[in-house]
């Protein structure tokens, strides 16, 4: 079966009495276009999506007819999870993070990072309280996806404010 575009998402398209077939994906591999996988119930299916940027999310339906769904699970993993006790202090966590390269998820007011030792001892030493949690990494800042590529000044203050404004857009979005 080949997918090339997504349905819709559970949240919003009432599945009723239908079949729920998950096809469990690490965090990574939800911006790939291109890619071969198994559902839990041994579908294979083929993913190939034409347009840049296109981005699975956790519950996105990629096949529904009127026996079952396929539907995106976006597996568990160890996450540094940061609960930022400011609007400052959420802009300059994500702002020393993002100068490292590395994703940011946004999810329950709290900064997620896939899990590194490293990184996770200079956020403890920095003084931003870090957490060791299994965590789905589901909401990754646009401007950190993997395949984003980009030059810029390390130094740059307006970068630090870009971030306080997609942080701020972030929160007020709920």
């Amino acid at each position: 079966m080949i997918i090339n575009e997504i349905v819709g998402n559970k949240n919003d398209i009432p599945l009723g009495e239908l079949e729920i077939d998950y096809l469990d994906l690490e965090w990574f591999e939800t911006s790939k276009r291109i890619q071969s996988k198994v559902t839990n119930s041994g579908t294979k299916i083929a993913i190939k999506f034409l347009k840049e940027g296109q981005r699975l999310s956790q519950d996105d339906i990629l096949f529904m007819d009127n026996k079952k769904a396929i539907v995106i699970n976006i597996r568990e993993c160890e996450a540094i999870v940061i609960e930022p006790t400011s609007l400052l202090e959420m802009g300059t966590v994500c702002y020393e993070i993002g100068n490292k390269h590395i994703p940011i998820f946004i999810q329950n007011d709290q900064v997620l990072i896939p899990f590194e030792e490293p990184l996770f001892r200079w956020l403890a030493t920095n003084g931003y309280r870090p957490i060791k949690e299994m965590r789905q990494l589901k909401n990754m800042l646009k401007s950190t996806d993997a395949g984003h590529s980009h030059t810029h000044k390390h130094n740059d203050e307006s970068l630090s404010m870009k971030i306080i404004s997609s942080v701020s857009k972030l929160t007020n979005e709920k």
